[in-house]
């Protein structure tokens, strides 16, 4: 295999300076990565006036199917990656989190697509009227930075840590460049090989560099974002460099955290929660080897269960077998690197010098068939601290591998102290099924962890685990965590758009936006509006209605029919001392009404009544009141064909205003119809 970089729309080989990278579970070299030769600058100019545009110029929709594609193409070369993956020491579990949950990603944020609007940028939230008569009013936008994304991602993850990332940029419309750690940059290169080789994705996209990208940041610009995975002591020299400082760059800083798992006092030995958290602890001590930003550091447990926990636990780690993971029965691999395998071993010594050993090498199980002295092999290791408040290392160094140190408590607030005392993390759980203990635990900790899950007998079948970053849930933590955010849904999309705020009068802030906004000039259309086909429809195109008038039979038969009989709709009796005068219209009948009193019956365009958003019943309706509906186009949003038989069609929203006889608002709703498209060979 022969990495190479990716720079400026071309493959460039690595010329000198190289560095050699090793089979974790043989220590044969097998290839070498490297940069130099790389102009950084030109690199991030590519990015800026070749990715971006082409970026930013796409839709919301075509963004999101364009990472579709992506996905379905890599997912159907996932066996490839599968064995490149053994050589970074990963099994096929390990492997399966990196790769396919990564291309899960994808995935993911491929469907987001559907929470934004069908163009380029973002209209957030509801207009804000700045004026009595209404002329006047604001609207937060976001539009995609005309910068770069510049990631910089940890070693344990080399497919996943990319794909996380690239997945919520490009969705946004940001090209990016990315910096795997060079140690397994030849796994993230053979799948950004691959996206390459599709061309899925508009000419400057992405960038890869394999080497160091030591100087990159001197080129960066207001306009870029930056993110780490790593260290917390590399991303804090990062984030402090002089170019993110006077230039305002975002920088999201996820690193590496004492997390720590709690086992509730009413998860007793002989429970389910009992045996349920000796067997997440054990999956978090042993996945990836223990080289995982999320896994756990801190076993929070009963002072009374201590020794029940250390003995099941051992039990249970004696049964993974260590060794070559392309090997029958292995259940744990090697740590990624010899330099991984001897900083694990210096901080282990630290931790040695205030606990004390409960499993280790000498209890372990490895593969008779690997030869354990080549590769970069660590056994499962347990420490006990029997004093962790005088006590600190187990709360300030961290192991990263397959190390933890089983902490004792003597009740649910010696619990809460001992878990912030990891000074922040990206994840704590708790294992109980007592819910007032779950709660008190969370509300008391949540300050202090990214990320909390309550695992019991109710959800852990579904349960994704106590390690496990979800695309729509914000990954990162305070303090030693980073502070960062990463991924979380349309928070983690804005991060990497402006957000701005704009003034004007509604309608000019229509023409902007593309939304109807409330006090628009409106449009009087030819025909009536169900009558237009999908493309014929124009923002601000609205109608007047004819007026209907409510009757106490009115109201009467829709209780009957609804059977809704709440007092204040069928007991005159009992409206004293409420804020009705009479007998009052359901909310739901002023609805229905109204669209008896909008919809045109005949077959035409319209397809369905799609959904209902936002609606609101503003003033009561009495009989004898009378009432009439202004329709407006509210926002059109493109639908694609599922397949060629599929109908070509799109969403309308139409903004439903109904006034009664003094013009006041009774109702304001948004409802969403399928309209049928004239042209029904569009894709």
């Amino acid at each position: 295999m022969i990495i190479q970089n990716y720079s400026n729309g071309e493959w460039i080989n690595c010329k000198s300076s190289v560095a050699n990278l090793a089979d974790a579970s043989t220590g044969e070299f097998f290839t070498c990565a490297g940069s130099e030769g790389l102009d950084f600058a030109e690199m991030m100019k590519f990015a800026r006036n070749v990715g971006s545009p082409n970026l930013r110029k796409l839709t919301f929709n075509e963004r999101g199917n364009m990472l579709k594609s992506l996905a379905l193409h890599l997912q159907n070369k996932k066996e490839f990656f599968y064995e490149i993956s053994y050589k970074t020491g990963a099994t096929r579990i390990d492997s399966w989190i990196d790769i396919e949950g990564g291309i899960g990603n994808l995935f993911s944020y491929a469907s987001l697509r559907r929470k934004f609007a069908d163009q380029p940028f973002h209209v957030e939230g509801d207009s804000i009227l700045l004026s009595k008569n209404g002329t006047f009013s604001g609207q937060h936008i976001l539009v995609p930075k005309e910068g770069l994304a510049l990631h910089i991602n940890a070693f344990n993850f080399p497919v996943w840590g990319m794909l996380e990332k690239i997945a919520v940029n490009l969705l946004a419309g940001v090209p990016a460049i990315v910096k795997p750690a060079t140690i397994t940059s030849f796994l993230t290169y053979s799948v950004f090989k691959e996206i390459i080789d599709s061309k899925i994705l508009p000419q400057g996209s992405l960038q890869l560099i394999c080497g160091s990208a030591n100087g990159i940041l001197d080129h960066i610009t207001y306009q870029d974002i930056v993110t780490f995975t790593g260290s917390a002591e590399t991303g804090k020299k990062l984030k402090s460099h002089p170019k993110i400082i006077s230039e305002s760059v975002p920088f999201n800083l996820e690193a590496d955290s004492l997390n720590c798992m709690v086992l509730g006092e009413d998860a007793a030995p002989g429970t389910e929660e009992f045996l349920i958290f000796i067997n997440e602890v054990r999956k978090e001590i042993t996945i990836k080897a223990g080289q995982k930003c999320t896994a756990v550091r801190r076993i929070i447990v009963p002072e009374k269960f201590t020794d029940e926990v250390q003995k099941s636990l051992s039990e249970s780690l004696k049964k993974v077998k260590v060794g070559n993971p392309r090997n029958e029965g292995v259940k744990m691999g090697p740590l990624a690197s010899l330099s991984q395998k001897n900083e694990v071993y210096k901080n282990l010594e630290i931790l040695l010098k205030e606990n004390e050993i409960v499993f280790n090498e000498k209890d372990g199980l490895f593969d008779e068939n690997t030869d354990i002295s080549k590769g970069y092999f660590v056994s499962p290791t347990i420490l006990l601290n029997k004093n962790p408040f005088k006590n600190l290392l187990s709360h300030e160094i961290e192991v990263f591998g397959p190390v933890s140190t089983i902490i004792p408590y003597k009740n649910l607030d010696e619990a809460i102290l001992l878990s912030k005392m990891g000074k922040g993390s990206l994840c704590s759980s708790i294992t109980t099924s007592n819910d007032k203990i779950a709660k008190e635990f969370v509300l008391s900790t949540a300050s202090h962890h990214g990320r909390i899950v309550v695992f019991n007998k109710k959800c852990i079948k579904e349960s994704t685990g106590h390690g496990s970053p979800l695309p729509y849930l914000v990954h990162g933590g305070p303090g030693r965590a980073g502070g960062g955010e990463e991924m979380g849904g349309i928070r983690g999309v804005l991060h990497y758009m402006q957000r701005a705020a704009i003034q004007g009068s509604p309608t000019t802030l229509t023409k902007i936006t593309n939304i109807y906004q409330p006090g628009c000039e409106t449009i009087l259309p030819e025909a009536h509006l169900f009558r237009k086909h999908f493309e014929e429809l124009e923002i601000g195109e609205s109608i007047i209605t004819h007026k209907r008038t409510v009757t106490e039979s009115d109201i009467v038969n829709f209780a009957n029919v609804s059977w809704d009989h709440f007092y204040a709709h069928t007991d005159t009796t009992s409206l004293d001392g409420t804020m009705f005068s009479q007998r009052v219209a359901h909310g739901y009948f002023v609805l229905s009404a109204a669209a008896g009193l909008f919809v045109d019956p005949a077959k035409g365009p319209v397809l369905l009544n799609y959904g209902l958003d936002e609606c609101r019943f503003t003033k009561p309706v009495y009989a004898g009141n009378t009432i009439w509906v202004k329709l407006t186009v509210k926002e059109k949003i493109n639908q694609l064909k599922k397949n060629e038989e599929d109908i070509a069609k799109g969403i309308v929203k139409y903004y439903v205003e109904v006034f009664d006889e003094t013009n006041e608002h009774v109702a304001i709703a948004t409802i969403l119809t399928m309209v049928k498209k004239i042209n029904q060979n569009e894709i």
